[in-house]
């Protein structure tokens, strides 16, 4: 019997099991539709040309930043270049577009992480506790392990920045959908890394504090995403261009849908569009 499901997008919610494996669940609407379930089946989706702004519900005719519209874009501090850029956080020069955001978002621990998607990053997150990152799901990561602790972002993006001229910050992901990567080992590459910053890092540490920068004795986590079989010629599905499209899920990794005839679609990319899945 064929089930039906429609309303507006929202990037795919993650948590991992206790085999590391990542779980899926899809909002669409006021649906909540358990994505690994689908992986096999033959799935439909097709999109009614409706967008709105996941944050204000603006119809739009474009979306910008994965799910905005244009006011929002140039008005939001989630939306603000040190968002992508924490480096650059300007709330100190009294010119944060919502300080109170700031506040709740930007001043509390974040880390530093080195995470394996394909190729070696580094990147920052501030959900890390013993349990898997939903940074490091929603990047494809198939093992990461924690560098350092800080006490708030721009100090994050200042070490990330020292981290940068070393290793990459970039997540490839044609690399990433190709198969699993071969394991690498992290903690030899952490403590590579933390020679080549260690002068630079004590910089920061004197201007901001012995305590503001931690090394952190972390594991290294192994991720498994729930794939049954990896394109070999990556073939992108824009919802703009093909509105509607249909095949068998055959797996899932980081915010993508892997389908036959080597096709992939980036849901995150589509929040705020309003479709409508079937499974067929």
């Amino acid at each position: 019997m064929t089930q039906s499901y429609s309303g507006a997008l929202r990037k795919m919610r993650t948590h991992a099991n206790e085999n590391n494996e990542v779980c899926y669940e899809l909002p669409i609407g006021e649906s909540a539709v358990d994505v690994n379930a689908l992986i096999g089946s033959e799935i439909a989706l097709s999109f009614s040309n409706d967008i709105h702004c996941v944050h204000c519900n603006r119809k739009t005719k474009k979306s910008f930043n994965q799910g905005y519209c244009y006011p929002c874009l140039i008005s939001l501090a989630q939306c603000d270049s040190c968002i992508i850029k924490p480096e650059k956080c300007h709330y100190h020069e009294g010119t944060c577009r919502e300080p109170e955001w700031g506040e709740a978002h930007c001043f509390n621990e974040h880390f530093v992480y080195l995470a394996n998607t394909g190729n070696v990053k580094v990147g920052i997150t501030r959900q890390v506790s013993d349990t898997i990152s939903p940074r490091w799901m929603d990047q494809g990561a198939t093992q990461a392990t924690v560098m350092l602790r800080v006490p708030d972002r721009l100090t994050s993006g200042l070490v990330e920045t020292l981290c940068k001229k070393h290793i990459g910050d970039k997540t490839n992901w044609r690399t990433m959908l190709k198969g699993k990567p071969e394991d690498v080992n992290l903690i030899d590459v952490k403590h590579e890394l933390m020679e080549k910053i260690s002068a630079e890092l004590a910089e920061i540490q004197q201007e901001k504090g012995l305590q503001a920068v931690s090394e952190v004795e972390s594991k290294v986590h192994h991720i498994n995403f729930p794939v049954e079989t990896y394109p070999d010629k990556i073939k992108s599905i824009n919802l703009d261009k093909t509105p509607d499209f249909s095949g068998v899920l055959q797996g899932i990794k980081g915010q993508y849908w892997m389908l036959d005839g080597d096709r992939v679609i980036n849901i995150r990319k589509f929040a705020g569009y309003n479709v409508t899945l079937q499974v067929l």
